[in-house]
């Protein structure tokens, strides 16, 4: 038997508001997290049920932000001590190397 849409959706959420302060996963992290291969998924779940989650600690595979909240993401980041890595045209990213969590 398949498993329900919303039981995906609590999962992802679960997974999300487990990630301490500082860290960060990234939408494949957090799919591998519940078993899933499903990163695009995790996207979904966070753009339209993530709002009341530490949405900013789930990055891209790069370590950038979702894409449009950069500047609020970075706000939280610098609050939480998230270590982050900057260009030399100022683009900042999470540094996954550092920060990335496992649950």
């Amino acid at each position: 038997m398949a498993s329900r849409p919303e039981d995906f959706v609590s999962r992802v959420l679960e997974v999300v508001e487990s990630i301490p302060e500082g860290k960060v996963m990234s939408y494949g992290d957090v799919a591998a997290a519940i078993g899933s291969r499903a990163a695009r998924g995790v996207g979904q779940v966070m753009a339209y049920y993530g709002g009341d989650v530490p949405w900013w600690r789930v990055v891209r595979a790069s370590g950038h932000p979702a894409a449009d909240h950069e500047a609020r993401a970075l706000e939280y980041f610098r609050a939480e001590s998230t270590p982050l890595r900057w260009s030399a045209g100022g683009v900042f990213r999470v540094d996954l190397a550092n920060a990335r969590w496992t649950p």
